[in-house]
């Protein structure tokens, strides 16, 4: 495992929901970045977000260790789920507040 997954994965094992994005949850930079974050605030989740935009090795790293192309990218509890477009589906469908009651996660302070 190289020192780019290793740092990935450490990050994904030790937080509940994470997003890796273009941006942080108060200045996304991206729209699709900016849509994750909006389903993550509304579903009322706790979660760590990490900006790819301030490391390359993790930007083009992420991409590899998911095998998804696309950044943002959204895990829970340790399990990939995907990106915006599938965090939406999920959401109108009512399945990530769902994913997220029946996982345990935290709720937002």
């Amino acid at each position: 495992m190289s020192d780019t997954e290793a740092r990935i994965s450490e990050v994904v094992t030790k937080n509940d929901v994470v997003l890796f994005m273009k941006g942080t949850p108060l200045f996304p930079q991206c729209g699709f970045s900016s849509r994750a974050v909006a389903i993550l605030d509304h579903c009322g989740v706790a979660y760590e977000s990490v900006d790819v935009l301030q490391d390359m090795e993790i930007r083009q790293g992420i991409k590899t260790y998911s095998d998804w192309p696309t950044i943002p990218q959204l895990y829970v509890k340790g399990e990939f789920l995907g990106g915006s477009d599938i965090m939406m589906e999920m959401f109108e469908a009512g399945e990530l507040k769902q994913l997220m009651d029946d996982k345990g996660v935290a709720k937002a302070s």
